[in-house]
């Protein structure tokens, strides 16, 4: 009888818990590898418990690929702060790039795009990368096509996370995971996108 009492769990810790473990499995299995049933068990719950938690395994999958996305974009936007231009931009790098040690948050990243096949899971990237855009657009203040180097360079940085890189050792790994830093995109113009 205590080992039920420990077990229990408020609606919210229960759903956190959920999510935490759906992250995980996600992360490395996508939408279409991943099992609600294993999810369900990790919980120690029942799989029809999950899905009353999240009525699909596709919004279970949203429910922690879109937060994922969100992350970053919030993380950029506070280390920006009040900056602007290449100087906002930086201090965006940086913190994308502190978050690229956050496994699971990159791996979900990709996976979400893996998943676009699928249009619900498409609409919702699209969202995430709109706002994405939006973020360093309106933050930075700068043209359509430094923000497009800059989260291009960010998406080569969640490529590099994702293949572990940094355990490679060698130059073109080296060069790969270049770090997002002031003067950077200095070079980059409308004249120089062509």
């Amino acid at each position: 009888m205590g080992m039920e009492r420990s077990q229990r769990m408020s609606g919210a810790d229960r759903r956190a818990q959920v999510l935490a473990i759906a992250a995980e499995e996600f992360a490395t299995g996508g939408l279409h590898g991943t099992s609600t049933e294993v999810i369900a068990r990790r919980a120690g719950i029942t799989q029809a418990y999950v899905f009353r938690m999240f009525a699909t395994k596709r919004a279970l999958f949203l429910a922690v690929v879109v937060p994922a996305f969100d992350q970053m974009t919030r993380a950029m936007l506070d280390a920006a702060g009040h900056t602007t231009g290449l100087e906002a931009l930086s201090r965006m790098g940086e913190a994308y790039h502190a978050l690229l040690a956050d496994r699971t948050l990159v791996l979900l990243q990709l996976q979400g795009f893996a998943a676009c096949g699928e249009e619900t899971v498409r609409q919702a990237v699209r969202g995430c990368v709109a706002r994405m855009w939006q973020a360093v657009a309106q933050t930075t203040g700068l043209d359509p096509v430094t923000v497009k180097a800059f989260l291009a360079f960010g998406m080569l940085l969640n490529d590099a996370a994702a293949l572990e890189v940094a355990d490679v050792g060698e130059p073109w790994a080296e060069g790969i995971t270049t770090r997002i830093r002031p003067g950077l995109f200095a070079h980059i113009g409308a004249g120089t996108n062509r």
